[in-house]
Protein backbone atom coordinates (compact mmCIF):
# COMPACT_ATOMS: atom_id res chain seq x y z
CA UNK A 1 0.00 0.00 0.00
CA UNK A 2 1.30 3.45 -0.89
CA UNK A 3 0.50 6.99 0.20
CA UNK A 4 1.02 9.91 -2.15
CA UNK A 5 1.96 13.23 -0.52
CA UNK A 6 1.40 16.37 -2.55
CA UNK A 7 4.06 19.07 -2.85
CA UNK A 8 3.27 22.63 -3.94
CA UNK A 9 5.56 25.68 -4.00
CA UNK A 10 5.46 26.77 -0.35
CA UNK A 11 4.57 23.38 1.12
CA UNK A 12 6.70 22.81 4.23
CA UNK A 13 5.39 19.68 5.96
CA UNK A 14 5.44 17.16 3.13
CA UNK A 15 8.57 15.38 4.36
CA UNK A 16 7.11 15.05 7.86
CA UNK A 17 3.94 13.66 6.30
CA UNK A 18 5.98 11.22 4.21
CA UNK A 19 7.89 9.99 7.26
CA UNK A 20 4.63 9.57 9.18
CA UNK A 21 3.07 7.57 6.34
CA UNK A 22 6.18 5.42 6.05
CA UNK A 23 5.61 4.23 9.60
CA UNK A 24 2.53 2.38 8.37
CA UNK A 25 3.08 1.85 4.61
CA UNK A 26 5.06 3.08 1.61
CA UNK A 27 4.95 6.75 0.63
CA UNK A 28 5.99 8.99 -2.25
CA UNK A 29 6.08 12.75 -2.85
CA UNK A 30 3.95 13.92 -5.81
CA UNK A 31 4.80 17.19 -7.59
CA UNK A 32 1.97 19.71 -8.10
CA UNK A 33 2.72 20.22 -11.80
CA UNK A 34 2.22 16.55 -12.68
CA UNK A 35 -1.10 14.81 -13.19
CA UNK A 36 0.10 11.26 -12.55
CA UNK A 37 -0.82 9.92 -9.10
CA UNK A 38 1.58 7.01 -9.71
CA UNK A 39 -0.84 4.35 -8.56
CA UNK A 40 -1.04 5.48 -4.94
CA UNK A 41 -3.79 4.08 -2.72
CA UNK A 42 -4.29 7.16 -0.53
CA UNK A 43 -3.53 10.86 -0.82
CA UNK A 44 -2.22 13.28 1.82
CA UNK A 45 -2.44 17.03 1.13
CA UNK A 46 0.05 18.36 3.71
CA UNK A 47 0.50 21.61 5.57
CA UNK A 48 2.45 24.69 4.61
CA UNK A 49 1.85 27.86 2.64
CA UNK A 50 1.04 26.71 -0.89
CA UNK A 51 1.80 29.46 -3.41
CA UNK A 52 2.60 31.76 -0.48
CA UNK A 53 -1.08 31.88 0.56
CA UNK A 54 -1.62 34.54 -2.12
CA UNK A 55 -5.24 35.51 -2.87
CA UNK A 56 -6.33 33.40 0.11
CA UNK A 57 -5.14 30.17 1.68
CA UNK A 58 -5.38 27.23 -0.72
CA UNK A 59 -7.01 29.23 -3.51
CA UNK A 60 -4.24 28.82 -6.10
CA UNK A 61 -3.19 25.28 -5.20
CA UNK A 62 -6.76 24.14 -5.79
CA UNK A 63 -6.23 24.72 -9.54
CA UNK A 64 -2.92 22.87 -9.91
CA UNK A 65 -2.76 20.00 -12.46
CA UNK A 66 -2.21 17.46 -9.69
CA UNK A 67 -5.32 18.62 -7.81
CA UNK A 68 -7.41 17.83 -10.87
CA UNK A 69 -6.26 14.22 -10.51
CA UNK A 70 -6.87 14.30 -6.76
CA UNK A 71 -10.42 15.51 -7.29
CA UNK A 72 -11.07 12.62 -9.70
CA UNK A 73 -9.43 10.21 -7.24
CA UNK A 74 -11.71 11.44 -4.45
CA UNK A 75 -14.83 11.25 -6.59
CA UNK A 76 -13.97 7.60 -7.29
CA UNK A 77 -13.87 6.91 -3.54
CA UNK A 78 -10.13 7.12 -2.90
CA UNK A 79 -9.14 8.23 0.62
CA UNK A 80 -7.80 11.79 0.84
CA UNK A 81 -6.45 13.39 4.02
CA UNK A 82 -5.89 17.16 4.17
CA UNK A 83 -3.76 18.61 6.97
CA UNK A 84 -3.84 22.34 7.80
CA UNK A 85 -3.13 24.01 4.44
CA UNK A 86 -4.27 20.74 2.90
CA UNK A 87 -7.61 21.13 4.69
CA UNK A 88 -7.87 24.66 3.29
CA UNK A 89 -7.09 23.42 -0.23
CA UNK A 90 -9.72 20.66 -0.04
CA UNK A 91 -12.34 23.19 1.07
CA UNK A 92 -11.37 25.48 -1.81
CA UNK A 93 -11.69 22.51 -4.17
CA UNK A 94 -15.21 21.79 -2.93
CA UNK A 95 -14.23 18.38 -1.60
CA UNK A 96 -14.97 19.38 2.01
CA UNK A 97 -17.72 21.56 3.50
CA UNK A 98 -17.21 25.00 4.98
CA UNK A 99 -14.25 27.36 4.91
CA UNK A 100 -11.26 28.25 7.05
CA UNK A 101 -11.20 31.84 8.33
CA UNK A 102 -8.49 33.77 10.22
CA UNK A 103 -8.08 32.82 13.89
CA UNK A 104 -10.19 34.92 16.26
CA UNK A 105 -6.95 36.45 17.59
CA UNK A 106 -5.80 37.28 14.04
CA UNK A 107 -2.44 35.85 15.06
CA UNK A 108 -0.39 32.76 14.27
CA UNK A 109 -0.63 30.22 17.11
CA UNK A 110 1.49 27.11 17.66
CA UNK A 111 0.46 24.86 20.55
CA UNK A 112 -0.41 21.32 21.55
CA UNK A 113 -4.17 20.68 21.58
CA UNK A 114 -6.44 17.88 22.75
CA UNK A 115 -8.96 16.58 20.24
CA UNK A 116 -12.06 14.53 20.94
CA UNK A 117 -12.77 11.65 18.55
CA UNK A 118 -16.43 11.96 17.56
CA UNK A 119 -16.61 8.74 15.54
CA UNK A 120 -14.46 5.62 15.31
CA UNK A 121 -16.22 4.01 12.36
CA UNK A 122 -14.50 5.96 9.58
CA UNK A 123 -11.45 5.28 7.38
CA UNK A 124 -9.58 8.01 9.28
CA UNK A 125 -10.45 7.23 12.91
CA UNK A 126 -11.01 3.47 13.19
CA UNK A 127 -7.73 3.00 15.10
CA UNK A 128 -9.05 5.30 17.84
CA UNK A 129 -12.15 5.10 20.04
CA UNK A 130 -15.17 7.38 20.18
CA UNK A 131 -14.63 9.88 22.97
CA UNK A 132 -10.87 9.30 23.06
CA UNK A 133 -8.62 12.33 23.48
CA UNK A 134 -5.79 12.76 20.98
CA UNK A 135 -2.91 15.10 21.77
CA UNK A 136 -1.74 16.70 18.52
CA UNK A 137 0.05 19.98 17.76
CA UNK A 138 -1.61 22.79 15.82
CA UNK A 139 0.08 25.73 14.09
CA UNK A 140 -1.81 28.16 11.92
CA UNK A 141 -3.13 31.66 11.37
CA UNK A 142 -6.20 30.72 9.32
CA UNK A 143 -7.81 27.76 11.04
CA UNK A 144 -11.24 28.91 12.19
CA UNK A 145 -13.69 26.50 10.55
CA UNK A 146 -16.97 28.12 9.54
CA UNK A 147 -20.10 27.07 7.69
CA UNK A 148 -23.42 28.91 7.19
CA UNK A 149 -26.18 27.72 9.58
CA UNK A 150 -27.92 25.45 7.05
CA UNK A 151 -24.67 23.79 5.97
CA UNK A 152 -23.47 23.44 9.55
CA UNK A 153 -26.74 21.76 10.50
CA UNK A 154 -26.35 19.36 7.57
CA UNK A 155 -22.73 18.54 8.49
CA UNK A 156 -23.71 17.78 12.08
CA UNK A 157 -26.76 15.74 11.07
CA UNK A 158 -24.65 13.64 8.69
CA UNK A 159 -22.02 12.93 11.33
CA UNK A 160 -19.30 14.60 9.26
CA UNK A 161 -17.49 16.11 12.26
CA UNK A 162 -14.83 13.53 13.14
CA UNK A 163 -12.71 15.58 15.55
CA UNK A 164 -13.52 18.47 17.89
CA UNK A 165 -11.32 20.55 20.11
CA UNK A 166 -11.67 19.41 23.71
CA UNK A 167 -13.19 21.93 26.16
CA UNK A 168 -10.89 24.92 26.51
CA UNK A 169 -8.73 23.90 23.52
CA UNK A 170 -10.47 25.81 20.72
CA UNK A 171 -7.99 28.66 20.36
CA UNK A 172 -8.94 29.67 16.82
CA UNK A 173 -12.69 30.18 17.29
CA UNK A 174 -13.87 27.32 15.08
CA UNK A 175 -17.63 26.95 14.94
CA UNK A 176 -18.88 24.25 17.33
CA UNK A 177 -15.27 23.41 18.26
CA UNK A 178 -14.82 21.65 14.90
CA UNK A 179 -11.22 20.52 14.35
CA UNK A 180 -11.82 18.17 11.41
CA UNK A 181 -14.63 17.27 9.02
CA UNK A 182 -15.18 14.72 6.27
CA UNK A 183 -17.26 14.80 3.11
CA UNK A 184 -20.68 13.12 2.89
CA UNK A 185 -19.18 10.00 1.33
CA UNK A 186 -16.68 9.72 4.19
CA UNK A 187 -13.57 9.26 2.03
CA UNK A 188 -12.18 12.82 2.26
CA UNK A 189 -11.14 14.27 5.61
CA UNK A 190 -9.47 17.50 6.64
CA UNK A 191 -8.20 18.76 9.99
CA UNK A 192 -6.22 21.79 11.11
CA UNK A 193 -3.92 20.13 13.73
CA UNK A 194 -0.87 18.22 12.44
CA UNK A 195 -0.99 14.45 13.09
CA UNK A 196 2.29 13.99 11.19
CA UNK A 197 4.04 15.83 14.05
CA UNK A 198 2.67 13.37 16.61
CA UNK A 199 4.02 9.99 15.53
CA UNK A 200 7.13 9.59 17.69
CA UNK A 201 7.47 9.42 21.50
CA UNK A 202 10.36 11.90 21.28
CA UNK A 203 7.88 14.60 20.20
CA UNK A 204 5.67 13.94 23.22
CA UNK A 205 2.79 12.13 21.52
CA UNK A 206 2.15 9.32 19.05
CA UNK A 207 -1.59 9.96 18.82
CA UNK A 208 -1.36 11.29 15.28
CA UNK A 209 -0.19 7.90 14.07
CA UNK A 210 -3.71 6.56 14.65
CA UNK A 211 -5.03 8.57 11.71
CA UNK A 212 -2.46 7.14 9.30
CA UNK A 213 -2.91 3.62 10.68
CA UNK A 214 -6.67 3.98 10.26
CA UNK A 215 -6.28 4.73 6.56
CA UNK A 216 -3.96 1.74 6.11
CA UNK A 217 -6.28 -0.59 7.98
CA UNK A 218 -9.39 0.55 6.13
CA UNK A 219 -7.69 0.00 2.78
CA UNK A 220 -6.43 -3.42 3.88
CA UNK A 221 -9.92 -4.41 4.98
CA UNK A 222 -11.36 -3.28 1.64
CA UNK A 223 -8.98 -5.59 -0.23
CA UNK A 224 -9.62 -8.69 1.88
Amino acid sequence: MKFGILRFPGTCDEVDAQLACERVANAEILWHGDRDLKGVDAIVVPGGFSYGDYLRVGAIARFSPLMESVIDFAKQGGPVLGICNGFQILCEAGLLPGALLPNKTLRFVCRQVDLVVERDDTPFTNAAATGELLSIPAKHTTGCWYAPPALHEQVEANGQVLLRYAPGQNFNGSLADVAGVCNEAGNVFGLMPHPEHAVDPLTGSTDGLKLFASIRDSLAAAHV
